[in-house]
Formats: C-alpha cells, structure tokens, sequence
C-alpha cells in the first residue's frame, strides 16, 4: 500500500505542488496550515510522513518535529523539513530537532521523490520489526534492550582525503566511534579482509561504479544492516536519487562539514543499533517458545497476537490487511501411504516455498498439522489475491523429492482468503478474518481443492 503523507505548509500554492506531486505516485495525502492542525492529524491519522515547512504558522516547522519526536503516538513519523534555503546551519538545527531530513524549496523533483521513497521504506522496515517486538512482549518473551555492546565502527570510502580527515577527526571525537578511511577502489577488498564490519559507511559516489558499490555493500550479510551514506557533487541528482532507490539511508552533498557529517553518522548509529536490538530481541528471546520445530516458521502461539496487532494498526491507520488460511490437500494419504518421514519432508518444504515467495513483511506461520497461516499487513484484494494464486501454483508446479527414497510426491494448497475493509472493521477484527479466511478454505475445499477462495464480504 502507498505511504500516508502530511503537508504541513500554510502556503496554499506550496500545499496544491506537493500534493500534485504526491498524487502521482498514488500516495494518500493529508493536509495542515499550522502546528496545532499538524499535531491533531498526526495523532488522529498516523502518516507515516511529514513534510513541515521551516516557517509553519504556531510555533514553527523545527518545533512541530520535535513535538512529534517526543510523543510515543508520533515518534516513529519521518519528518523531511522544507525551507527556502538549506545552509549548514539549518540543517543541524533541522537534525537536531529529530528531522530525517532537511530539503529546499524547488528541489530536483526526482530527487524529493527517492528520499521520500528512501524514508517511507526505512520506517516501514523498522516499524515491521517493533511490530514484532511487541507482539514478543505481550506474549512475555522480551529482555530490556541492551545498550550498544561495541564501540561503533564507521568506515569512509572517500577519494578528497583531506576533508575525509576533517570528517574522521570530528566523528571519533564527538560520537566517539572507531574510524577508518579508504580509497573506494578498495572498499570491498578491505570489507573482505577486515573484521569486523562497519556499522555506517560514508560513501563517495563517482559515477556508475560508485552505485555499483552500493548495491555490493547491500546485497553483502556483513553491510546489509549498516548505515550507508553517499555523497555526491551538486550537479548529479540522478546518481542521488539511484543511491536512494538501491539503499543508501541518506544521500547529500560531498562538501559537509565536519559537524554535520558527525550528526548524520550519529544518527545512523542510533538507528542500526536500535534496529540490531529489535532484530536480536526477537531472533533469541522467540526462536524455541514460539516456532515450529519441523519447519522453522512461527507456530500458533505467536500468529495469533500478531495477527491481533496487525488488526489493531489496520484500525488505526485506515489501511488494509489481509489473511490466508492454507492446508494441503489430502495430506493425510501422505502419512498413510509414505509414512510420517515423507509428511516431515513435504511440510518442511511447502514452508520454504510459501515463505520465499512472500514479502519480508509477511507472516507465515504453521498453525496446524498441515495448515498454515499468512497475515499480509497494507494489503488490499488485488494483492493479496495474487500472492494466494502464487503460493497455490508454486506448491503444484514440483512435486517433493524424498529424502532417502526413489520417487517424489505431488500435492496441492487450498487457500482461504479475507481481505479488511478499510474504515470498516467490526469489533474483533482479528478474530474475525481468521474465522472468514477459514470458511473461504472451507469452501476452497468443497469446491474441488487446489484453489483459491476468497470471503464473500472481502470480493
């Protein structure tokens, strides 16, 4: 589903361009004139972005971000500030208010949309892991989160060494992190000779091969979570706007000054080790008391309060979310016919198979013997019909070799699927997609097998 949008902006021409501009991307929009309006829809609304301008009528755009950064119902929205013009000075003040950003009026239009892009996937991701965080919470499985346990590493690939000097100097001595510099022709290298790996790595980028480096460092186990800055001459907004698109967590101009560079580093910082906590937290405290021994996925016990939480954000934000109900077909004839090994082997791997080819924001869990469960959050019909038809086809297009035998099994899904209706929830939602869903598999089994059905209220 498309992010949700604040304007905040008292200037009516300025509100009528972004949101033209939004629009065209399918983004939903809201709109505020000053910092009391602002402050009532971020709290009744939930967007999951802001755009403030610096001069907001109240109490101003920097006051308004640090509002909504201490609020727990509004701390999690990014705000991307706009002023006239962006000095060094009004962007450290923009940062130090809790902005993600700070952009001027008029800016490269491919540009603003990659960084909007860029921070709508950036919370998306880490509210995804809070989600779980807290469904491991309520389910009593959730340490205090530990403080940093390393000194942070930072790594510059940066070709200007004097100013990659000015940046390390300013970086160790106020965040007080362990800095390194490299040419960037021998990034990777030293990434694969080094260890361990860097927490944030700024970025020269220099042509093609500079966001040929990006892509490396994301798509690497050791810098696939690290913060990543670029930075990039003035005249190259398309290489900014790429960057954004293949991950960098923040694109800027190659000429910061030691202060800045040391603020943003710090952020990233915060926000990888805020983001490891959550990863941490979930991966030990979950693994044995609420996954499924056979196949790994989540099992009853935990799909059950997630769902729960999905339903209770669907509420909140007006968004869709959607439910599956899954179980393979004659199962028990498995069992019967190959023994108890060959049904192991099958379900082990009809669980790979639905949980490659579903979103990483995805839940797949096993929640019976052979039925397994899938809540898809920000998930609309089209979609989620989809992804059903996917996971259906993908189960019987091969069938399953087993382990230690000659010969293979063939088996079929049948799916059930409800879909919210926006705005337009019952009392229990949870509990009632889970029930709708179950009928529709119900139905999808009535009718033949190997299909998808879909609830009648959801169609």
């Amino acid at each position: 589903m498309p992010g949700r949008i604040l304007i905040a902006d008292s200037v009516t021409t300025n509100r009528i361009a972004l949101k033209v501009m939004l629009y065209s991307a399918s983004y939903d929009v809201v709109q505020a004139t000053d910092t009391a309006q602002a402050l009532e829809i971020a709290r009744n609304c939930a967007p999951d972005l802001a755009i403030v301008d610096c001069d907001l009528p109240g109490e101003g755009g920097l006051a308004l971000c640090q509002r909504l950064k201490a609020q727990p119902q509004t701390a999690d929205i990014a705000v991307l500030v706009m002023c006239g013009q962006a000095s060094p000075d009004a962007r450290l003040a923009a940062l130090a208010a809790g902005a993600e950003e700070m952009l001027e009026k008029g800016m490269d239009r491919q540009v603003f949309m990659a960084r909007i892009r860029s921070l709508l996937r950036l919370g998306g991701q880490e509210r995804e892991w809070r989600l779980r965080s807290d469904t491991a919470a309520e389910l009593g499985f959730h340490d205090p989160a530990a403080s940093f346990v390393h000194k942070p590493r930072v790594l510059i690939a940066s070709a200007a060494a004097a100013l990659a000097g000015e940046w390390s100097a300013r970086i160790g001595g106020a965040i007080g992190a362990s800095v390194q510099m490299v040419a960037p022709a021998d990034l990777l290298d030293h990434l694969s000779h080094s260890a361990p790996p860097p927490d944030v790595v700024v970025l020269d980028i220099e042509g093609a091969q500079g966001l040929n480096l990006l892509a490396e460092l994301r798509s690497r186990s050791e810098t696939r979570h690290a913060g990543i800055i670029t930075l990039h001459a003035p005249a190259e907004p398309a290489a900014m706007a790429a960057a954004l698109d293949l991950g960098a967590s923040e694109a800027v101009p190659a000429g910061l000054g030691g202060h800045e560079m040391a603020a943003r580093v710090a952020r990233q910082i915060t926000r990888k080790a805020r983001a490891d906590r959550l990863r941490d937290t979930l991966h030990d405290s979950l693994k044995l008391a609420v996954t499924d021994p056979l196949t790994g996925l989540y099992n009853r016990r935990y799909a059950l309060p997630h769902l729960a939480r999905v339903a209770r954000r669907a509420e909140e934000t007006g968004k869709p979310f959607s439910v599956m109900v899954l179980d393979l077909d004659r199962f028990k004839a498995v069992n019967d016919l190959h023994g108890h090994s060959a049904g192991d082997a099958v379900l082990k791997e009809i669980a790979r198979r639905l949980k490659d080819n579903l979103r990483a924001e995805d839940l797949v869990a096993r929640i019976g013997g052979e039925e397994f469960l899938v809540v898809m959050p920000d998930t609309a019909l089209p979609e989620a019909h989809a992804a059903a038809e996917r996971l259906r086809r993908v189960t019987e297009a091969r069938p399953v070799r087993l382990p230690g035998q000659d010969g293979d099994i063939h088996v079929t899904l049948s799916v059930g699927l409800s879909v919210s209706r926006p705005n337009r929830m019952p009392s229990g939602p949870a509990r009632e997609m889970f029930e709708r869903a179950d009928r529709a598999l119900m139905g999808a089994k009535v009718g033949g097998r190997n299909q998808v059905t879909i609830a009648r209220s959801a169609a």
